[in-house]
């Protein structure tokens, strides 16, 4: 059964774009801060916890995200929505509560119910289908990109800020309960201007957690294993860079020993390269190179970024960490969207929605397998993450080349991808 809906206004794009970046701040300003957190609150000396901890926000993410769409499409978008913030808001203030009482286990069942909340993204694409035309659709997906490069970007500055409330900034509360806020603000903007999307007699699609017919046509449409290969390698590469980067700042051990305020401001400059090479590069260079130049391109860039990360790990300097991150995330830009785009080109049109449903499983897999070989190996030697990301990246690279670069466009692909939000 679905909601009589009010008929979506012409602003309506506008809201659900800030709805999910309000949102989208408070993910950003708490994600750095976790693995330090967690790590100052006490863990296992080979940081296995750590690397569970920041897999079970995606581990929900793949989990519920199916489900959530499932009910959108009987109960309507605006509702589950409207659950997924109002879960944002008290697990955000979960997250405050654990900073104050010092509790790796209260840490635990923040991230997963604040995983179990944000799966509630699909809903927000739906809404987004439900409001535009065919022709517009791509722009208006591009939205949730927009939304998460900025979330990524400005969230890390007002973490920053939300530090000046704290005497002590050792394990502050407040910017898990300025995430809080934020989400609260999202709340109140879906409850009281969000209208419904959904219309009556709407056909409920089929959101199920694993689609045998889907993974069979993927696994045996000529090149597409090679590509779904090649994402799950590039994403648990960058989950391997992410990760890891706040311990490798942060720790007193090593050359860098930065304030907490200071690796909140290192993040925002992350989000901020990454913005730009998806929104400047990718969108220019795709329609002259084409996504098979783009991909090798950030393979290789990407590698390339890991050994400069090596090397700046090694030497202490922090210029040549900054632009061994820029080059690692600018790669990432690169290879992520031009994946997707070449993912969509290789499929039947018929089964186009099926296979890169595939594709974004393979990527959430990927983002929950990528801290939990990452961590654990920085606990033993902080350089050897991103040693074992670029010999992935080289593998993956590799198989590009040899199954997936020549690979047959199909005779009428009907979606363009490049829009598709980069997963962080």
């Amino acid at each position: 059964m679905t909601m009589a809906p009010s008929p979506p206004s012409r602003g309506s794009l506008a809201v659900i774009f800030l709805t999910v970046f309000i949102d989208l701040l408070g993910f950003g300003m708490v994600l750095p801060l976790l693995p330090i957190y967690a790590k100052a609150f006490g863990v296992h000396t080979s940081g296995w916890e750590i690397g569970l901890l920041m897999s079970s926000f995606s581990a929900m993410t793949f989990l519920f995200a199916p489900l959530w769409g499932r009910v959108s499409d009987r109960i309507g978008r605006r509702p589950v929505l409207i659950v997924g913030l109002a879960g944002s808001v008290f697990f955000y203030l979960l997250f405050g509560v654990a900073a104050v009482l010092q509790s790796l286990a209260l840490l635990f069942v923040a991230r997963i119910g604040a995983g179990i909340a944000g799966a509630t993204i699909p809903a927000a694409q739906a809404y987004i289908a439900d409001v535009t035309t065919v022709q517009n659709r791509a722009r208006g997906m591009a939205l949730i990109g927009a939304a998460f490069g900025l979330g990524f970007t400005f969230g890390p500055l007002l973490g920053a800020a939300a530090l000046l409330f704290s005497r002590d900034v050792g394990t502050s509360p407040w910017p898990g309960y300025a995430a809080a806020l934020l989400s609260a603000a999202a709340l109140l903007l879906a409850v009281f201007v969000l209208p419904e999307s959904l219309h009556l007699g709407a056909r409920a699609a089929s959101h199920a957690l694993f689609d045998r017919q889907a993974w069979h046509q993927a696994l045996t449409t000529p090149s597409v294993p090679a590509l779904l290969a090649t994402i799950m390698a590039s994403v648990t590469s960058f989950g391997a860079f992410e990760t890891t980067l706040s311990l490798l700042l942060n720790d007193p051990h090593l050359p860098f020993r930065f304030a907490f305020h200071q690796v909140l401001l290192y993040y925002a400059f992350i989000g901020l390269t990454l913005t730009l090479a998806q929104g400047l590069l990718v969108r220019r260079l795709a329609p002259r190179v084409g996504e098979v130049a783009l991909t090798l391109a950030g393979g290789l860039t990407t590698t390339l970024g890991f050994v400069l990360l090596v090397l700046g790990t090694w030497h202490g300097r922090l210029w040549l960490l900054m632009v061994a991150s820029a080059v690692e995330v600018t790669g990432f830009a690169l290879m992520t969207p031009s994946l997707q785009s070449l993912l969509s080109r290789r499929s039947d049109p018929a089964s186009q929605g099926g296979i890169l449903g595939v594709g974004q499983s393979t990527a959430a897999l990927a983002r929950v397998i990528g801290p939990l070989i990452a961590v654990p190996l920085f606990f033993r030697s902080p350089e050897l993450p991103y040693w074992t990301a670029a010999g992935i990246m080289v593998a993956a690279t590799a198989v590009f080349v040899l199954f997936a670069r020549h690979g047959v466009d199909h005779a009428a692909h009907a979606s363009d991808v490049l829009s598709a939000p980069l997963e962080l």
